[in-house]
């Protein structure tokens, strides 16, 4: 069985909270790494870099995060995108397509 590479995508609209030790962005990706762990069985693995963005809009698919995510998956390193909610990823997933030279190779899943 091919190990099947998971990345963990995360995203908070506002900065508030994000100073905490432990907060929404956390959650969200301990969530995540839970439910690819669950998937162990089918040949997900983590992969170990984070995607992450904190105070940025679900409407702006111009973020540092995405935009790194993104090129992962173009380059071949990233075979399904892990997130809590699917709007975390994006609030249309018709823009996914949009936001990169060449089309979706990753499929994005909710662990909630």
């Amino acid at each position: 069985m091919n190990p099947v590479r998971c990345a963990v995508y995360t995203r908070k609209s506002t900065e508030d909270g994000l100073e905490q030790e432990f907060n929404s962005l956390d959650a969200q990706r301990e969530a995540c790494e839970a439910y690819v762990a669950s998937q162990r069985h089918e040949g997900w693995i983590l992969v170990p870099t984070r995607y992450d963005d904190g105070g940025f809009s679900g409407g702006n698919i111009d973020r540092p995060g995405l935009i790194s995510l993104l090129s992962d998956v173009e380059a071949g390193l990233v075979d399904v995108i892990v997130v809590y909610k699917v709007d975390r990823l994006t609030r249309s997933l018709a823009d996914l397509p949009r936001s990169s030279s060449a089309s979706m190779h990753a499929e994005p899943v909710s662990c909630r």
